[in-house]
């Protein structure tokens, strides 16, 4: 009998990189198995470099591997599984931004995104299991549509309850039911 062997979980972080309180940063240190896309020196802003770095990181991954996005981060993954082929055991996709929405102040405007190559949101169905993280109260999307995302990529569809945007400025820094969601998907 043949054993599986643990998943890598792959960090997709979102548009701000790794910022040292988030959840996503401490979800890496506490689990062995776990690593990070790196930040982009240069290209910051383009979709097409981020999903690049996502595929280029993957590449160095054996065996079988959960994702674990957050916002942008999220959109980097289905666009990434537009363009790519590769088992993925499952991702969990926390807290979505709406990106066809203006962002409230402090993020990229929808002319911004639409020249870096964010729209159209991908709407199909993402070839691998997902569960979607959303929140009731994130600024960054209405509950509506995140749950229309939700059906779309055919992932399971969780309420964490008000947790804003799910990072350090809505209060959160680690988030234990990640690991619970993670453990879902392995």
């Amino acid at each position: 009998m043949t054993s599986n062997p643990t998943p890598t979980v792959l960090i997709v972080p979102g548009l701000r990189d790794h910022v040292a309180d988030h959840w996503q940063t401490w979800l890496e240190r506490k689990l062995p198995n776990a690593r990070s896309v790196p930040p982009l020196e240069r290209d910051k802003l383009s979709r097409a470099a981020r999903v690049a770095a996502l595929d280029a990181e993957l590449a160095k991954i054996d065996g079988p591997v959960v994702l674990v996005a957050h916002s942008a981060g999220v959109m980097i993954t289905v666009h990434w599984a537009q363009l790519h082929r590769r088992k993925i055991k499952g991702a969990l996709l926390a807290t979505p931004p709406d990106f066809d929405a203006p962002m409230p102040e402090g993020y990229p405007a929808i002319d911004t995104l639409r020249e870096h190559g964010w729209m159209p949101t991908p709407l199909t169905r993402l070839p691998f299991p997902s569960i979607v993280a959303a929140s009731t109260n994130d600024p960054l999307a209405r509950t509506e549509r995140v749950a229309e995302l939700a059906r779309a990529w055919g992932s399971k569809l969780v309420d964490v309850g008000a947790v804003g945007h799910l990072n350090p400025a809505s209060g959160h820094g680690e988030w234990p039911r990640a690991e619970e969601l993670v453990a879902e998907l392995s």
